[in-house]
């Protein structure tokens, strides 16, 4: 193992931030309302560039976009597909205002507590309409500043160790802002910058490839390089994953050393916490060079998980449910209730099924594995099941009645016992460590968050609902085992159909 290798400081935050209910009765912490941080990182000292306010609708069926279709690669790469792009990824899709006038503006992608600390930088190389730079996308006023003038992909590609990403259109940066998050969070927060990064790149990677923009997401890069790029406050801030969009072109030119940057910014609440074991955290998973990262994409993952039991084999998951990928994310928003109603067995399949499928990216996929609850699907027995996705099958590990027990797990939750089937993301995070280092928990959480994701894309393409939940958990684990011996719970997301209102 070449990177971060002391693999005690994931472990132990792991087991730091997780939920028990003595944690949760315990905690003391309060959430300031009149101290919420604030949505949207505003450049005080830089102009706006209006981006496009007709985007491309994405009438592509979603699970086409998924996978189950190829799509023509797009010959150039325009103004318009990149405002469509920052819009179905990232953008305001709606508005609700609540008893005394508070507003909440939602977004395409899920994030935990509707707090938004993703954010959006690109760099552009290639683009008509836009000249070359770096730019900061902001779905307040659905703009882009820029930070840079002239084309920096060659700086991006040396940091990533990869010099097919100076030939590439655009670059997209997802980052994390720690205190929008920590607010409600606290420490915790870091694991929800990979979660709903995960989220917002289920939407992203969709919409990339409904554009024919053959989206390819980087895990590997030297962090203080991508960083010092964009400008970061590394205290408070940091990258996250890189995308690479768009067809291919020229390598861009060596570029000189970047100058250092630090633009003005408004401040995000009148008084930030810091939270110094979530910075520790992403400090310890950093890789420091591309020869580091190199060798770190050159790791083995651990060995593939085998069944213990007899599979129970599902139906062939849909190719088409009849809903474009842009109205599925205008419809999409997180499910507050759910009745008794059950999803059907193809219901089921095609969202395992699409939700488990591998992305175009430098690391491997699978290496974090479906537990579920099912509550009520036409075709399955109630209790606990583990999906393989490499057979697309189900293993019974305990049958039941486990409503009150899901409901507990999901940190006593009412929609964990509702809903008609539970998916708990779990991954064998110490041999994920031996094999990435501290980076692995990184792809632990990230992959969990992506899956969820593309969950909800499929559940909302097929009209029905879905909702990101927090959990136990130490309790998760030992529901499922001892199938789940070697495992830690990552994420969950409950599907099912939303209570009719009375």
């Amino acid at each position: 193992m070449a990177a971060n290798p002391d693999i005690r400081i994931a472990r132990q935050f792991h087991d730091r931030t997780t939920h028990t209910p003595q944690s949760i009765r315990t905690s003391g912490h309060m959430l300031d309302w009149d101290n919420k941080p604030f949505p949207f990182k505003i450049y005080t000292e830089l102009s706006a560039l209006a981006l496009p306010r007709e985007v491309d609708p994405l009438a592509a069926d979603t699970l086409a976009t998924l996978g189950a279709d190829e799509f023509p690669a797009a010959s150039r790469m325009t103004l318009e597909h990149l405002a469509t792009l920052l819009y179905f990824a990232a953008g305001v899709t709606k508005k609700k205002t609540y008893p005394g006038g508070a507003e909440v503006l939602f977004r395409a992608a899920p994030s935990t507590g509707a707090l938004y600390q993703t954010e959006v930088y690109v760099a552009v190389g290639d683009i008509e309409g836009l000249p070359p730079g770096l730019y900061h996308f902001s779905p307040g006023d659905f703009s882009l500043r820029r930070l840079r003038a002239g084309d920096v992909r060659s700086a991006l590609a040396e940091a990533a160790g990869e010099p097919a990403v100076a030939t590439h259109a655009v670059t997209a940066v997802l980052t994390g802002i720690f205190w929008r998050n920590t607010w409600k969070y606290q420490a915790r927060g870091w694991r929800h910058l990979y979660w709903d990064s995960g989220t917002m790149l289920a939407n992203f990677t969709a919409a990339g490839r409904a554009l024919g923009l053959a989206p390819r997401l980087l895990m590997g890069f030297v962090d203080d390089a991508i960083g010092h790029a964009l400008g970061l406050d590394a205290e408070r801030e940091a990258a996250l994953e890189l995308v690479v969009l768009g067809p291919t072109g020229p390598a861009a030119p060596a570029a000189s050393p970047l100058p250092r940057i630090g633009y003005a910014t408004l401040p995000l609440s009148s008084a930030q916490e810091d939270y110094p074991a979530l910075r520790e955290m992403q400090a310890a998973s950093r890789l420091a060079s591309a020869a580091e990262v190199r060798a770190w994409r050159a790791g083995a993952p651990p060995p593939p998980r085998r069944p213990r039991g007899a599979l129970t084999p599902l139906p062939p998951a849909r190719s088409s449910a009849g809903r474009g990928l842009g109205e599925t994310i205008q419809h999409r928003g997180s499910t507050r209730q759910f009745g008794h109603q059950p999803l059907s067995l193809d219901d089921l399949a095609t969202t395992l099924w699409w939700a488990t499928r591998p992305i175009d990216a430098d690391v491997p996929a699978g290496l974090v594995d479906p537990y579920l609850v099912v509550n009520a699907v036409t075709g399955v027995a109630s209790g606990a099941w583990r999906y393989w996705p490499e057979v697309h099958a189900l293993e019974l590990i305990q049958a039941g009645n486990f409503r009150n027990r899901s409901a507990y797990l999901c940190l006593e939750q009412a929609l964990g016992g509702d809903a008609a089937a539970v998916l708990y993301f779990l991954a064998p995070v110490d041999a994920l460590l031996a094999a990435f280092g501290n980076r692995g928990y990184r792809l632990a959480n990230l992959e969990a968050g992506l899956m969820g994701g593309r969950a909800y894309l499929s559940a909302y393409a097929q009209r029905f609902g879905a909702s990101g939940l927090t959990f136990y958990d130490r309790e998760v684990v030992e529901f499922f085992g001892p199938h789940a011996s070697g495992h830690d719970a990552i994420f969950v997301t409950a599907l099912g159909r939303a209570a009719r209102s009375s």
